[in-house]
């Protein structure tokens, strides 16, 4: 299981990788490889505002729906419109296939969040 060091994650298993006043948020390995072939991908709209641990998105697999929830709260600046046309993206480079960019509302909330340490630590506690 990929465990990428320069970003942070929830418990819910998303990644954030933030740049400034700004952070992509994706599913991570974990999530994705259980979920299956993920076959769509229902995008936030560009403005939308939404609260940390908020849905976001909706991901549907061959297996089950799931919500992403924002690992911090914040306005989408920008979505990833390729999954529209390929969701399998997130299958096949989870860390690459950002779903959306959140102008963060409040920076100090991701300091909340699980480094990829604590996260891999969350990992084997969870197998």
């Amino acid at each position: 299981m990929e465990v990428k060091k320069d970003l942070l994650y929830t418990k819910d298993h998303e990644w954030l990788k933030v740049e400034g006043e700004e952070a992509y948020v994706g599913l991570c390995d974990y999530a994705q490889s259980h979920l299956g072939e993920i076959v769509y991908v229902e995008l936030p709209e560009v403005d939308d505002e939404f609260d940390k641990e908020e849905a976001v998105a909706a991901i549907e697999s061959t297996k089950a729906a799931s919500d992403l929830f924002a690992p911090a709260g914040g306005t989408v600046v920008e979505v990833n419109e390729e999954l529209e046309d390929s969701p399998q993206l997130i299958n096949e480079k989870p860390y690459e296939a950002w779903v959306c960019k959140l102008k963060l509302s409040d920076p100090e909330e991701t300091k909340e969040l699980m480094s990829a340490e604590e996260y891999e630590k969350f990992l084997a506690e969870e197998a």
